[in-house]
């Protein structure tokens, strides 16, 4: 039985003369996600995108297609559907063979008709009636419940022909990742800076990722940790480079010459010039934080505007407004928490005063910096220092279990 992929659009129906920037975007997206495992066909009609097994191995990985298909963005629901020709005892037979088993387990169904080829004889409600009945005497301990079934047998004609398929499974929504340009994303390897690199990405935004290393304060375990989760999320976001800023000696000066109670600011004021530095030398147009409003002393409304004016890219902050309970959520689902807690020091958690400013003045921070005249000079060798780290998102994630060696 063959059997198709079929990936239906959210709010890219609702464009306008762009829209086929954005479908271009989204077909080249599943042509790539599905390229390694076998001969797939990728192809549009009625702003539904197909994506078809077109030989044994590719039909052999269809789970695995359909996986990796469920993470594009751009998809606001995807379903699974056998095929056959636009003739109704071969609807009749195909879902019967595609979905008997299934309705076999269950107590209730409907079935739902769409009609989109005009010239198929049967209208609608006629092919939901016909098929419903058909499949009532297959199975003659069902009812049928058309408000809350335990399943909606779906039946679509469409130009190439007939689909047969149960519920559709939710995608992730958004836009294809690239369509609203590029980022870079602040991923220090807490719970935070992945999730807020997959709200990102949902947007549209391809990524790349800056990562501060303070050696030996933090160790190559910790380095690894982010490693993993750069590959983990490239499953959503895509491939990227992560770079690895060595901060150790920036880090110490602004220890040893800043009022302790600032550190924290003034130490995130000094990653955000490193990193602006960084964005312009890949034509980047935004950085990207993990900051949820209040959640830290580094970020009061009065914190984040000091760190907002060290440079002069905008900084989106898409978890600003959540509770750590909906972003510890949004982690399990993307598959990035268990990574995220593991143990490891990070350089924003080291040199921590005990006491900082909640509510610093940017008049007292840039005072601040004005008695840290070699900063400048120390962040700039910083930035040209990086190591860029490819980020392949055909490779599968780390192993965990070796962050633990």
């Amino acid at each position: 039985m063959k059997e198709v992929i079929l990936c239906y659009q959210g709010e890219m129906a609702l464009k306008g003369l762009n829209k086929a920037t954005f479908e271009a975007a989204l077909a080249k997206a599943l042509r790539f996600r599905v390229r390694e495992l076998g001969k797939f066909q990728v192809y549009k009609a009625q702003s539904t995108m197909y994506v078809e097994p077109r030989d044994e191995e590719a039909a052999a990985n269809f789970d695995e297609a359909f996986k990796r298909v469920s993470q594009v963005f751009g998809l606001a629901a995807l379903s699974r559907a056998a095929v056959c020709e636009k003739d109704f005892e071969a609807i009749k037979a195909t879902a019967e063979s595609y979905l008997g088993e299934t309705l076999r387990g269950l107590r209730t169904f409907k079935v739902e008709a769409k009609r989109s080829d005009k010239s198929f004889p049967m209208k609608s409600p006629e092919i939901s009636r016909e098929l419903g009945g058909f499949l009532l005497s297959k199975h003659p301990h069902l009812k049928v419940d058309v408000h809350h079934p335990d399943i909606v047998v779906m039946v679509e004609v469409r130009d190439y022909g007939a689909y047969i398929h149960g519920p559709k499974v939710p995608g992730p929504g958004g836009l294809p990742v690239g369509t609203s340009g590029r980022a870079v994303n602040m991923l220090s390897g807490g719970i935070d800076s992945p999730v807020a690199a997959w709200y990102m990405a949902r947007r549209g935004l391809a990524l790349h990722h800056i990562h501060f290393a303070s050696p030996p304060y933090t160790s190559e375990a910790a380095k690894r940790k982010v490693q993993t989760l750069a590959q983990t999320i490239s499953g959503y976001t895509g491939s990227c480079v992560l770079y690895v800023v060595p901060y150790t000696t920036p880090q110490e000066y602004i220890r040893d010459h800043a009022p302790d109670v600032l550190f924290t600011v003034l130490m995130r004021r000094s990653m955000m010039r490193i990193a602006n530095r960084i964005a312009k030398e890949i034509d980047a147009k935004a950085l990207v934080t993990g900051e949820s409003l209040a959640q830290v002393a580094s970020q009061t409304l009065m914190a984040l505007a000091c760190t907002d004016a060290a440079q002069d890219l905008p900084i989106l902050r898409p978890l600003i407004g959540m509770d750590k309970t909906e972003i510890v959520e949004v982690a399990r689902r993307i598959g990035t928490f268990e990574t995220s807690i593991l143990p490891y020091e990070d350089c924003c958690t080291i040199f921590t005063p005990p006491h900082p400013k909640t509510k610093p003045t940017l008049a007292e921070v840039e005072a601040a910096e004005a008695e840290m005249p070699g900063l400048a000079a120390l962040e700039e060798q910083a930035a040209k220092d990086v190591e860029r780290i490819r980020i392949d998102m055909r490779k599968a994630a780390g192993d965990e279990d070796d962050l633990l060696l």
